[in-house]
């Protein structure tokens, strides 16, 4: 007695999940597609198997009664075996088998245990497929980023043009919907996810919005006070010294840090440690002004 085994079908085990039924039947309806093996007719006869198992395994009500009836099938192959002298047929499951159907064909068994069988292969067939998601990397300078850009990429044959906002962070992924694979039978398209690779090619440390960084303090300006000009990210500015400024002093200049994602105009700090440099190489006259100074 025939009958069709949809797990082997799909190549998954009787205790299959939803989930692997789903994964293992869009993998396999991809690779035997017609639109794929125009001319291969064993792909043809593949791809409608794997669209019944499908329909059958995809739907608890009539998985439950397809398992019914492969356990009434054993059974009844057992009890055909045990008296196969003896001419009969006999109803098992609300099913009737005789061992006239042994030559029952694949599409014949989806129409007999399901009926309209054809009818629900033309809409498995229909089947939607969202298309893939694609992956891709974009390799960028911190000093790349201050401003909102545009880059046309080269992903899967398309040229793509998109924007990448001022302050987009290192490893940061974007979605860009609809640039993946083209979806199948009217599908959705698959996304395009790009991950920012973001290398710092300044002096200053980047945290979030806010950036830090060490400026040299010569000893004088330090005990006397005066002004100093920096160059920041966004242009220069000049910064007033107190007198008498320890090693290790820390300033914060707001909005002279680094741009704010998607918040265009808006920067974060800047986080200033002095770092007191001491004088080298002093002539006499700048050692015994020293002395001086200490004996004062």
């Amino acid at each position: 007695m025939s009958s069709i085994d949809y797990y082997k079908v799909l190549g998954l085990e009787k205790t299959a999940t939803p989930k692997e039924i789903k994964t293992a039947y869009r993998k396999l309806a991809r690779k035997f597609h017609p639109d794929l093996n125009a001319k291969d007719k064993e792909a043809k006869r593949k791809f409608q198997e794997i669209n019944e198992a499908n329909e059958i395994l995809s739907d608890v009500v009539k998985r439950k009664k397809y398992d019914q009836n492969e356990r009434d099938l054993k059974e009844a192959e057992e009890y055909r075996k045990a008296n196969q002298n003896q001419p009969q047929s006999r109803n098992y499951g609300g099913q009737r088998f005789s061992n006239s159907q042994t030559n029952s064909d694949f599409s014949s068994f989806f129409d007999t245990m399901y009926g309209g069988g054809s009818q629900n292969f033309g809409r498995s067939r229909q089947t939607k497929f969202k298309g893939e998601d694609l992956h891709a990397q974009l390799n960028l300078e911190l000093t790349d980023v201050i401003k909102t850009q545009k880059q046309t990429l080269n992903v899967n044959g398309k040229s793509i043009r998109i924007t990448i906002p001022a302050g987009i962070e290192n490893e940061q992924t974007i979605k860009i919907a609809g640039y993946g694979t083209i979806g199948e039978n009217g599908g959705q398209n698959g996304d395009l996810y790009i991950k920012f690779s973001i290398v710092n090619n300044t002096k200053f440390n980047r945290v979030a919005n806010n950036l830090s960084t060490i400026v040299d303090l010569d000893l004088y300006t330090a005990i006397l006070g005066g002004e100093i000009t920096f160059e920041t990210l966004s242009g220069k500015v000049k910064l007033k010294v107190l007198p008498e400024t320890q090693n290790g002093t820390k300033i914060n200049l707001k909005g002279k840090g680094f741009p704010i994602y998607k918040n265009e105009g808006h920067l974060g700090d800047l986080q200033i440690t002095y770092n007191i440099k001491m004088p080298t190489n002093l002539s006499e006259k700048q050692k015994n002004l020293f002395e001086e100074i200490r004996q004062m």
